[in-house]
């Protein structure tokens, strides 16, 4: 009996285990219900732009256009309800996983005919498009970010497991929504149709991610839940076939990594950027409007602008400094992102002209609204400058209307104190500073007045009193203090 316990229990942790393994499998696996044929069939069928096809991505694309125009999201998402654009991306994926140069050829094919499609009937757009001007969502289209890659991976699993199960009506659109295909097409013919080759090189360089990776993740979908192969009577033609297809995906893995590699680099160096900034420039915020981070394997940029404040070169030089601590430059031991970085300073001490210049000049890098907000902080803070200054001159004036008050004609006191008193030798004028009962200061103008010698004090007394009632009119004081020494 005992040596039957032992056993059960060392067999105990195995099928615990067991069951775990077959618990999370049940949990997860997406072999099970899968319909390879059917799903081979189901992407084939959306690979072709023909007819009611070509009109949908034609008008769907007008709508996105539209959408990123006004800066209207919503348009925008209902545009990508209803593109077509999937289809030749998944087939790509599928094709490359099923050894199926038919299908690849195919799916190129309608993959480049839809995007020339999408940008000449966006370009055409924003030609007749009164709205020249670059909205966020439109800005949102061409700077790539990691996020991107991760959205293109994603999205293509969601996609290829939801087109190789039963439920593809709810995730498919979803899908569409998440990648975001459309909106860089669009904004690729805004770039076209203005000429600024930043908005289509950097448009374009997002749907290429973005379709790369949904492919690449179609590709290993396919792989996994061990879709047929294309087998073909030929032996040679079979080894060409794969060989077409390994240079494929070789051209498109090494820029594909290349991408990747990039994308990271950039994030890295705009997160230690951003650090550099917020750690050495913090106390400089109120007066800084704007900052822009411009990444590049070699050199990189970062410019700061102020709206009303210069900082030294000894300041500006100490910054510079820095750099190296966040791996901003070649310098330092912090694992670099990039081999140098060029801080650039933009201070415009009272030329608020030449600052509004520079702000106008932004163009694609900022939006209208973006660019409105910044010129309208500049001329909130001008306001404050203004009104303290305007504060200060009205205290001043004031002073200056204290001093002139309290200025006395103390020449022609002179001679007229010679003239009603004789007996007095010399006098000065001041202001004494008493404290009263309540603990304020009081200050009272005091005349100080020294007798000549043998002044009797009677006489001293009598004049002191008409004296003070004088001086009070002549120089009109509601109170006088006459002090003898």
């Amino acid at each position: 009996m005992s040596d039957n316990n032992e056993k059960k229990s060392e067999k105990t942790p195995e099928s615990f285990f067991s069951y775990l393994l077959s618990f999370f499998n049940e949990i997860f696996s997406i072999r099970e219900g899968t319909d390879r044929l059917r799903t081979i069939e189901f992407i084939q069928k959306d690979i072709e732009f023909k007819g009611r096809g070509i009109w949908i991505l034609i008008a769907s694309i007008f709508i996105a256009s539209i959408g990123l125009n006004v800066n209207s999201t919503a348009v925008v998402i209902g545009a990508m309800l209803i593109s077509p654009l999937m289809g030749p991306i998944l087939g790509m994926g599928l094709s490359v996983g099923t050894n199926d140069w038919k299908t690849l050829k195919k799916s190129l094919k309608y993959f480049f005919i839809s995007v020339i499609v999408s940008i000449i009937t966006s370009a055409i757009y924003f030609m007749i498009s009164p709205l020249k001007e670059a909205s966020s969502e439109l800005l949102a289209r061409t700077q790539p970010t990691l996020l991107d890659v991760f959205i293109g991976i994603f999205g293509g699993m969601a996609g290829i497991i939801a087109v190789s199960g039963d439920e593809k009506s709810n995730v498919i659109p979803g899908v569409a929504i998440a990648t975001a295909l459309m909106p860089p097409l669009c904004t690729a013919g805004y770039g076209l149709a203005t000429w600024q080759p930043d908005f289509f090189t950097g448009a374009l360089y997002l749907f290429f991610i973005n379709s790369v990776f949904i492919s690449l993740t179609t590709f290993i979908a396919v792989k996994y839940l061990r879709f047929p192969q294309m087998n073909y009577v030929n032996p040679k033609k079979e080894r060409r076939i794969k060989f077409y297809i390994f240079i494929f995906v070789v051209l498109v893995i090494i820029p594909s990594g290349q991408i990747f590699w990039n994308v990271i680099k950039e994030s890295q160096f705009n997160r230690r950027a951003e650090s550099f900034i917020s750690e050495n420039l913090g106390k400089y915020k109120p007066e800084i409007i704007y900052t822009q981070k411009k990444y590049n394997d070699t050199l990189s940029q970062i410019d700061i602008y102020f709206s009303n404040y210069v900082l030294s070169e000894a300041a500006i030089k100490d910054l510079r400094e820095k750099l190296p601590v966040y791996g901003l430059t070649k310098k330092g031991n912090a694992v670099r992102v990039t081999d140098s970085t060029a801080l650039i300073f933009h201070q415009e001490k009272n030329n608020i002209d030449t600052l509004v210049n520079k702000i106008n000049k932004f163009g694609e890098e900022v939006t209208g609204k973006l660019r409105v907000d910044i010129l309208e902080d500049i001329y909130k803070k001008q306001e404050k400058i203004i009104e303290g200054k305007n504060a200060k001159i009205e205290f001043l004036e004031n002073q200056l209307i204290g001093i002139k008050r309290d200025t006395l004609p103390l020449h022609s006191l002179k001679k007229e104190l010679a003239v009603q008193y004789p007996r007095i030798e010399k006098f000065a004028f001041a202001k004494s500073i008493e404290l009263n009962d309540s603990l304020k200061y009081d200050t009272i103008p005091t005349l100080l007045v020294k007798w000549k010698k043998g002044t009797y004090n009677s006489y001293i007394r009598k004049k002191n009193k008409t004296l003070k009632n004088w001086l009070k009119i002549r120089l009109n004081l509601d109170t006088l203090k006459i002090v003898k020494y």
